[in-house]
C-alpha cells in the first residue's frame, strides 16, 4: 500500500484563542494551481495512508541573540520551539477529530508532530478531496489543489504537505546531464602523471578530472589537518545511492591515495532511503540510477579526501508498493531530511545537494517551511550548497509560462536554489578563461530571481546594481526585487565519472555543486585547524567581501525561454554569481585569522576582513541595513 507524508507548518505566535474555540468554522487556508504538466486521473485510493507531520515555523530569529557565534542544536531548539498555547490549540483540533495523544510523535523541538492516517480521515480533517495526478513523464502522485482549516487555526498553521505541492526533487528533476556521445563501455583513461604540473598538463576540458579541479582551485598541495573534526556531506533523494565499487574505481584512477575512502564514507539512511550496493538491473540502468550519486561522492572524495564524508540517502516513508491504484511515492524529501538532521548534534559542516525543481511547482508555504529549516542549519554553522539548475532561465519558450492560471510568459526560477538561506552554485567550463557552461545536450547553467523570496539585505547593494544595468531587458519576465541566484560557480562540464564499472561523462550544476562543496570544506579544515569556527552560512560573507577570493566569470549567459538569458558580467551576475574559487582560497585561513584585532574596530569603514568573520550571522532579511551592507 502506498504511503506518503503530510507536513503541517504552524505559526507559533502568541495565542489568545481559547481551546473551547477549536470547533470554529472551516475556511480555505491555501490553494495552489495544478501545474500544466500534471493531469488529474482518479480519486485518491481510500486505503492510501498518509503520515501526517505537523511542523511549526521558527518563532525567533536565531542570529541577533548570539551575534558572531554559531548556535548549538539545543540553542536553536530553544529559539524555534512553539508556544504551549499554539500546541494546545493544534492538539485540541486533532483530539476533536479522534486522534489520540499516544499516536503522536514529536521532533526534538516539538515543532513537528507525526501521525499516520488513511486518506479519508485526512480529507475530513482538512475539508478537502485528494486525487491521483499523473505527470506527462508517467509519474503519479496524490495531491489536492486546496485545503481548509478551522478559522481560529489560520494564524497558527502555515503549511500542510503533501497537499498542493507538485515538487519532485528526484533524479530526472535533478541537474545531472549525460553527454550523449559518451558510451558506457569506454575504457577508464589514465590520469595525468602525478608529477605533472600546471593546468595545461593536468586539465582536459573535454574530460575534467578531480586532479584538474584540485589544480585549478588551488587545493592540490593542501594537506587537511582537521579531518574528523571537519566533515562534509551530500544528499541522495528518492532511490539514488553511491556505489562504493564505482567510487573505488574512480579514486584508483584519479586519486589512488584516496581509494580506501570509497569503503570508509558513512551512509545514513533516512526514511528507507536506498543504499543498494549490488549491480543495477536493466530497468535501473536504463533510468541511469546512481549516476547522480556516484558523481557526487566521486567528486567530493576526489577533492576533499581524507575529510570524512557522510551520504544522506532519503527515501519514502514508510515503504510502499506501487500499483495502478496506489501511485508512486508522494513523500516530501526535503522536509523529511530536515526533520531528521535538525535533531542531530554532530553534522557535516558543509552539505552538498544536487536536486531542484521549478519554484512555481511548490506552494509558498512549503517553500518557506523548508527554507526556514535551512536557516536553522545555517545558524548552527553549516554551509548548504544547492545546484542552480541546468536549464538557463527556463526551458523552451512554450513552457516558460506562469502557473497562476494566467499563462503569462516568464522565466522559471528553481527551488531550493531560490531560498535566501542556501548558497546556490552555477557551472562553468574551459580553463583560460572559465566561461558559462553550456553543452550540446541542452545543458545551460541556470540562474534567475525568485518570485517567492524578496532580495535579502545582504544582496541589496550588489544585486540591485546588476538589475539596474539590465534596464528594460526582460522586463516582465522576472522579479527584479527577488532573491537573485546563483551565489557562486564551479566547473560543471564533462566530468569523468565511473558508473557501472565504466566511464560516463556528465554535465551539470550537479557536478559544480559537489566540487564547490569540497573546496569550501577544505577552507573549513584550515579554519578549524587554526582554532577558528567554520564558515557556516556563506552568503553574507560572500556579499560583504568574501567574493574577493573568487575568480569572476564574464563570458556567456543563461540561455533559455527563447532568449539569451541573463548575461555574465564583471562582478555578481545571475548565471555564475561571484564566480569560482580562486587559486588562493585555501589561504583564507590566514586572512580570517588576522581578523582578531580588526573585529574590535568600531569605525564606520568596516574592513572586509571583519565582515568575513561576522557578516554571516546577519541572516534574516531585516538585519543588514544597520551595517551598511
Amino acid at each position: 500500500m502506498l504511503s506518503s507524508v503530510i507536513f503541517i507548518a504552524l505559526l507559533a505566535g502568541s495565542v489568545t484563542s481559547s481551546p473551547l474555540q477549536v470547533r470554529s468554522s472551516y475556511a480555505v487556508k491555501e490553494s495552489h494551481p495544478v501545474p500544466r504538466k500534471w493531469t488529474r486521473v482518479a480519486p485518491a485510493p481510500e486505503n492510501h495512508t498518509i503520515q501526517l507531520q505537523i511542523g511549526l515555523k521558527q518563532i525567533s530569529d536565531p542570529y541577533h541573540h548570539r551575534y558572531g557565534q554559531h548556535l548549538t542544536e539545543s540553542e536553536v531548539i530553544d529559539l524555534v520551539k512553539p508556544t504551549d498555547e499554539a500546541l494546545n490549540l493544534v492538539h485540541d483540533w486533532l483530539f476533536d477529530n479522534g486522534i489520540e495523544a499516544a499516536e503522536l510523535e514529536y521532533s526534538p523541538a516539538r515543532d513537528w508532530i507525526k501521525i499516520s492516517m488513511p486518506v479519508g480521515r485526512v480529507e475530513s480533517l482538512l475539508d478537502t478531496k485528494y486525487s491521483v495526478y499523473k505527470h506527462k513523464d508517467g509519474d503519479q502522485i496524490v495531491r489536492t489543489p486546496k485545503w481548509s482549516l478551522p478559522l481560529h487555526l489560520h494564524e497558527h498553521i502555515e503549511a500542510i504537505q503533501p497537499t498542493n505541492s507538485f515538487f519532485r526533487p528526484r533524479q530526472q528533476a535533478s541537474t545531472v546531464k549525460l553527454v550523449p556521445d559518451s558510451a558506457f563501455n569506454h575504457k577508464i583513461p589514465s590520469p595525468a602523471s602525478p608529477t605533472a604540473t600546471g593546468l595545461a598538463a593536468v586539465c582536459d576540458t573535454e574530460l575534467v578530472t578531480t586532479q584538474c579541479l584540485r589544480t585549478l582551485y588551488g587545493t592540490i598541495d593542501y594537506v587537511p589537518k582537521a579531518a574528523g573534526k571537519n566533515k562534509v556531506g551530500l544528499n541522495d533523494f528518492l532511490e539514488e545511492s553511491n556505489n562504493r565499487s564505482d567510487v573505488n574505481l574512480f579514486l584508483q584512477a584519479y586519486r589512488p591515495e584516496a581509494a580506501a575512502g570509497a569503503y570508509q564514507f558513512k551512509v545514513e539512511v533516512i526514511a528507507n532511503g536506498n543504499n543498494e550496493q549490488t549491480p543495477e538491473n536493466t530497468t535501473e540502468l536504463e533510468a541511469g540510477k546512481d549516476l547522480e550519486g556516484n558523481l557526487d561522492a566521486e567528486t567530493i572524495l576526489g577533492i576533499a579526501w581524507p575529510t570524512p564524508l557522510t551520504a544522506f540517502t532519503v527515501g519514502g516513508s514508510p515503504p510502499f508498493v506501487a500499483d495502478l491504484g496506489t501511485p508512486t511515492d508522494t513523500n516530501e524529501p526535503y522536509l523529511t531530511w530536515l526533520n531528521t538532521v535538525l535533531g542531530q548534534s554532530n553534522l557535516p559542516q558543509v552539505i552538498s545537494t544536487s536536486y531542484a525543481d521549478e519554484e512555481q511547482s511548490v506552494p509558498l508555504s512549503y517553500a518557506k517551511s523548508a527554507c526556514n529549516g535551512f536557516a536553522q542549519l545555517g545558524a548552527r554553522g553549516i554551509s548548504l550548497l544547492f545546484a542552480s539548475g541546468d536549464g538557463g532561465v527556463g526551458p523552451a519558450a512554450a513552457d516558460c509560462l506562469s502557473n497562476d492560471g494566467r499563462n503569462t510568459s516568464t522565466f522559471i526560477p528553481l527551488f531550493p536554489a531560490s531560498c535566501p538561506y542556501v548558497t546556490a552554485v552555477g557551472a562553468t567550463k574551459n580553463i583560460d578563461p572559465e566561461i558559462v557552461a553550456v553543452d550540446t545536450n541542452g545543458f545551460v547553467s541556470g540562474g534567475g530571481f525568485s518570485y517567492y523570496f524578496p532580495r535579502p539585505s545582504y544582496q541589496e547593494r550588489i544585486v540591485s546594481e546588476y538589475v539596474k544595468a539590465l534596464g528594460s531587458e526582460y522586463k516582465g519576465l522576472y522579479n527584479p526585487n527577488g532573491r537573485g541566484y546563483p551565489d557562486i560557480a564551479a566547473q560543471g562540464y564533462r566530468f569523468a565519472t565511473i558508473w557501472y564499472g565504466s566511464l560516463a561523462i556528465l554535465d551539470g550544476t550537479s557536478a559544480a555543486t559537489p566540487a564547490a562543496s569540497a573546496v569550501i570544506s577544505l577552507v573549513n579544515d584550515a579554519l578549524i585547524a587554526a582554532g577558528k569556527s567554520p564558515l557556516g552560512f556563506l552568503n553574507p560573507w560572500l556579499y560583504s567581501g568574501g567574493y574577493k577570493t573568487f575568480t569572476d566569470i564574464t563570458n556567456g549567459s543563461s540561455i533559455g525561454c527563447g532568449t539569451d538569458g541573463f548575461p555574465a558580467v564583471k562582478g555578481w551576475d545571475a548565471v555564475t554569481g561571484f564566480g569560482t574559487p580562486s587559486l588562493e582560497i585555501c589561504q583564507l585561513k590566514a586572512t580570517i585569522a588576522a581578523n582578531d584585532a580588526v573585529i574590535q574596530q568600531k569605525d564606520t569603514e568596516i574592513d572586509d576582513l571583519r565582515r568575513i568573520s561576522v557578516a554571516w550571522r546577519l541572516l534574516d532579511f531585516g538585519l543588514y541595513s544597520g551595517y551598511g551592507f
